[in-house]
């Protein structure tokens, strides 16, 4: 036989049997000194950590990030920008957001479209999803929100009467409720849907100038989709479906892409904006704010260990770099605590040190801080470094230099509703029904109706219909009475 590496214990010790437990005798009990079953069986006990609470269900690749565009530097002094041409390392992680582990990737539901830009003032972690909008925009919504959509707690499935009464709620979701049961609700690939950083984000450049920015990843590979029948059926056939294609086409070299182009707004602009723009319920309308080209990211390798790296990948919005910068949007304000907070719960407090979160394009491969201790601590933790600044040892300093513009606040502290300058939670939602073909807009009917008819017949039930209705008849009086139409056909 071949030379073959010697299996040892994770303590380094050489495994003498793997075959046979010791037992007290041939035909005696396992003995409790065996330890390297006592190992074995204790770390298969734990081989599952904590699963995501949204976004569980996921796929990811690593690739690179190319400027196309000279004129980025207008706008941030972000090094990845700086010239035509340069690179960045990427590791993009793609998901569906209401599914447990294990669920199809296929079905109805927001996809998350998360970037990680290795880059050399550290990683820039762009967190967002496959639609520009999103359900709410206040993140004290979030936790009810996420609960209508999860496993009810005495069925313990997903009930319409749930989904559709937070909604009846909640108008400021129609916008996201036509575009998630549309047709871009149903992608046939993560290779064939658009991302986007959904939120208003800041650029600042080198005058120190500071502009709002709306990020958009266009796919290259055309927009497809799934009917709810062919979705269903793939879910059932193989409900890893989207992994496996996004494995497939990287590994036969079918390397998917996406230009990244952004809408820019002056700060100046921001004020008298005709729409909130750092509401996360509404976009900007293009005629505004055109998109503006600035690169392209391509997809070319594939995790050697899926656990590792797409599993252990940990986005943290928060996570920015100088000339990048958050905005006053709610949601993104509370996202910049939850995602970190979430990965240090799940992962633990050193997950940046994990391969697939380290930095990687800057001159420090682990951060320069004065961070030590907590579990599974598996570098030299600082070795015989202090670990408290100010000091006198040459440990790391700060650079005095802000990454991005404060922010002027003013006003009593208090719970206040949102800005709302558009006419309503409405309007937006009724041009993008207005937008879709008639067969668009037949499958969109559809796909709603047959959820929401779903709804229990009570006197609960029925105020949740006919709350839920009366939002897209605001967004259109001919949507609004499809929808009832059609629900009543379904319930008769």
């Amino acid at each position: 036989m071949p030379d073959r590496p010697m299996l040892t214990t994770e303590s380094g010790a050489p495994v003498a049997d793997n075959q046979n437990s010791q037992t007290a005798g041939p035909s005696g009990p396992v003995l409790l000194q065996d330890q390297h079953l006592i190992e074995k069986l204790a770390r298969f006990n734990r081989e599952r950590i904590p699963e995501r609470v949204v976004h569980a269900v996921g796929s990811g690749a690593y690739g690179t990030f190319t400027v196309t565009s000279s004129d980025v530097p207008r706008w941030t002094r972000a090094k990845l920008f700086s010239d035509v041409g340069k690179e960045t390392e990427v590791f993009v992680r793609f998901s569906t957001v209401a599914g447990s582990k294990g669920a199809p990737d296929s079905v109805r539901d927001p996809r998350g479209f998360a970037v990680k830009f290795y880059t050399e003032d550290g990683n820039w972690d762009l967190v967002g999803n496959n639609t520009p909008i999103f359900f709410i925009r206040d993140p004290l919504k979030f936790p009810d929100f996420i609960h209508s959509q999860k496993y009810d707690p005495h069925t313990n499935e997903q009930e319409p009467d749930n989904v559709w009464d937070f909604f009846s709620h909640s108008p400021e979701a129609t916008h996201q409720f036509t575009w998630l049961f549309g047709d871009r609700g149903l992608p046939r690939s993560w290779r064939h849907m658009n991302g986007y950083g959904s939120h208003t984000f800041q650029w600042v450049n080198a005058a120190g100038e500071r502009f709002w920015v709306k990020f958009h990843f266009k796919t290259n590979q055309g927009i497809e989709t799934f009917t709810p029948e062919e979705a269903a059926r793939v879910a059932g056939e193989n409900p890893q479906h989207h992994q496996r294609d996004l494995y497939e086409a990287i590994e036969r070299g079918r390397h998917p892409s996406w230009t990244l182009k952004v809408q820019v707004m002056p700060e100046a602009d921001a004020a008298t904006y005709r729409v909130n723009p750092f509401d996360l319920t509404k976009v900007w309308p293009h005629a505004d704010h055109p998109l503006i080209e600035v690169g392209r990211m391509t997809l070319t390798r594939t995790p050697d260990n899926f656990f590792a790296d797409v599993e252990q990948a940990a986005f943290d919005p928060g996570h920015m770099v100088p000339g990048v910068g958050p905005s006053p949007d709610r949601m993104l304000q509370a996202r910049l605590f939850a995602y970190g907070d979430a990965h240090r719960y799940r992962l633990g407090i050193n997950h940046t040190r994990l391969p697939v979160n380290t930095p990687r394009g800057c001159p420090f491969d682990h951060g320069q801080n004065y961070g030590r201790d907590g579990a599974m601590r598996f570098d030299d933790n600082g070795g015989r470094s202090v670990n408290y600044e100010p000091n006198s040892f040459a440990g790391p300093v700060q650079t005095g230099e802000p990454m991005y513009a404060g922010m002027e606040t003013g006003g009593l502290s208090g719970s206040y509703g949102p800005e709302i300058r558009d006419v309503d939670d409405f309007r937006q939602a009724g041009d993008l029904y207005r937008l879709m073909s008639g067969e668009e807009q037949e499958r969109l009917v559809a796909a709603i109706a047959g959820s929401l008819s779903r709804v229990q017949p009570t006197d609960i039930g029925e105020g949740i219909v006919e709350r839920s209705v009366e939002h897209f008849r605001r967004a259109d009086p001919e949507y609004g009475r499809r929808v009832e139409e059609a629900v009543k056909r379904l319930r008769a």
